[in-house]
């Protein structure tokens, strides 16, 4: 597929909200991308490029990288209606959803708003809110301020201990990946915790009946694997796969990642390839 890249600004319901679209118009389908916290588009370029026949739409939350930040805090359910209207303004109906950490959760709230929109839903290092299984609190203390995403070198210190997978010992690539993010201000990353403050999905998971991929990492020192069970135990149609990386491996394994994703997506219900140190795949 032609792999071309379409960066734009669009006034959406009084915010400018900064998009990027990745691949050819006429592909199969479009995969709306949820990012994680404090993260740029640009962060998700190097996944967005490995799928072959899919579109892939992603955009700056309010607050990070080139949209600006709103006067005012929102919830999750501000930012879904704001995916909706973006994706009204590009023209564009049904999608897949992907979610990845923090847009993992805001994924699952656009899936239960907006459900004629969403063909499928895929969730990466994520959990069901405020039920989740925690990870180390030395750990989550970094995710507590953006100065990991302004201070490439603090990232370089403490990456390895937050992300987990090839990140500790890949230093090169995780260098690549701080060079890559524009920096997220303060108020901006303090309104994306406040979207998720409180928040859980555990009550109306059972009713989100469309089609889910759960991926998890095996070293995932933020949202340990049990987070992946237990979403995979509340959704009626989830396939968890459990993957040998950490919190990161849509930039660690952004070609296997999309290649599970785009497996998934058109309905081939193998298991995919075995990983490097053993997983498993788990149908409830």
């Amino acid at each position: 597929m032609d792999q071309k890249t379409d960066i734009r600004t669009l006034r959406i319901a009084g915010q400018d909200v900064r998009v990027a679209i990745h691949g050819a118009e006429s592909a199969s389908r479009t995969l709306l991308v949820f990012n994680g916290i404090g993260a740029s588009l640009e962060t998700v370029a190097p996944f967005a490029t490995h799928f072959r026949d899919t579109r892939v739409v992603t955009f700056d939350v309010p607050g990070v990288g080139g949209s600006p930040t709103p006067a005012l805090p929102y919830r999750f359910a501000w930012l879904t209606r704001l995916a909706a209207r973006l994706l009204d303004a590009l023209g564009i109906g049904e999608v897949d959803v992907f979610g990845v950490s923090w847009g993992g959760a805001l994924a699952q709230q656009f899936a239960h708003d907006f459900p004629a929109r969403c063909r499928s839903l895929t969730l990466a290092a994520t959990c069901a809110g405020f039920v989740m299984v925690p990870g180390s609190p030395r750990v989550l203390k970094q995710l507590a301020t953006p100065r990991r995403y302004a201070d490439p070198a603090h990232l370089l210190t403490v990456g390895p201990d937050l992300y987990g997978g090839l990140l500790r010992y890949d230093r090169a690539l995780l260098a690549e990946h701080a060079q890559a993010m524009l920096a997220t201000s303060r108020r901006g990353y303090l309104y994306q915790l406040l979207a998720s403050a409180g928040w859980t999905s555990w009550l109306w998971l059972p009713r989100l009946t469309l089609p889910v991929l759960i991926l998890m990492g095996d070293d995932d020192p933020i949202v340990p694997v049990a987070n992946g069970r237990i979403l995979a135990n509340r959704l009626p149609d989830a396939r968890l796969e459990i993957v040998a990386c950490g919190h990161l491996f849509i930039l660690t394994d952004p070609a296997g990642t999309a290649a599970r994703i785009e497996r998934f997506l058109a309905g081939d219900d193998r298991p995919a390839p075995a990983p490097a140190r053993p997983g498993e795949l788990v149908h409830p």
